[in-house]
């Protein structure tokens, strides 16, 4: 019997299949950015990460309570987009009010997606007030989230990558989501990881 261990992939972090080279890649009018808290940086169950490698127009920045992340702060004061908190308060619209329009805004879309448990995006918006002083929109709370990974989710929180799934089927004029039939393949995977073996289709 072979004593060989498999090599954990530095990219998507599974040790019995990789799936780096089954990621979707997808395009987008406007621009996504992951304010990631820094708790996330090491969690194993982050899919915001899974998000960032699967849209090319997308970036991460990590969210610090007294230093704001220069890069993206640049992206909002440069007048090169229309920069969106996707998080829900007393301000914020639905987000159906801005697909209504035309998806290809001038300038487009930024489009910013807290990227931590629903806790710490409490935490982010409230210790940040240049995040407060952004529009917002919300999603629908009938959406239900299919990641069961972290426990004690309440419903209508979705995760990181769903956020992102979502807001491109709303734009989308064609319907059919990759990142929703990739996504359930992904939990497959982890769960099949973590339990020390490849995962195995079932017909």
């Amino acid at each position: 019997m072979s004593n060989h261990k498999s090599e954990v992939c530095p990219e998507c972090g599974f040790r019995f299949q990789c799936i780096c080279s089954e990621i979707p890649k997808v395009t987008t009018s406007w621009h996504l950015a992951l304010l990631t808290h820094p708790n996330e940086l090491n969690r194993d169950t982050n899919t915001g990460k899974l998000l960032h490698r699967a849209l090319t127009n997308s970036s991460v920045h990590i969210w610090d309570r007294v230093n704001p992340p220069a890069s993206l702060i640049e992206m909002i004061n440069s007048g090169d987009y229309q920069p969106v908190v996707l998080y829900p308060s007393d301000k914020s619209v639905s987000l159906s009010s801005l697909t209504q329009k035309d998806a290809l805004q001038d300038p487009p879309y930024l489009f910013i997606i807290l990227d931590g448990t629903w806790q710490e995006a409490k935490k982010m918006i409230n210790k940040s007030p240049w995040l407060k002083e952004l529009a917002s929109v919300h999603l629908e709370r009938t959406l239900k989230s299919e990641y069961k990974l972290r426990k004690n989710q309440e419903d209508g929180n979705l995760c990181t990558y769903e956020v992102g799934s979502h807001l491109i089927s709303s734009f989308a004029k064609n319907k059919e989501n990759y990142l929703d039939r990739f996504f359930n393949y992904y939990i497959s995977v982890f769960n099949a990881d973590k339990s020390g073996h490849k995962y195995r289709y079932s017909h």
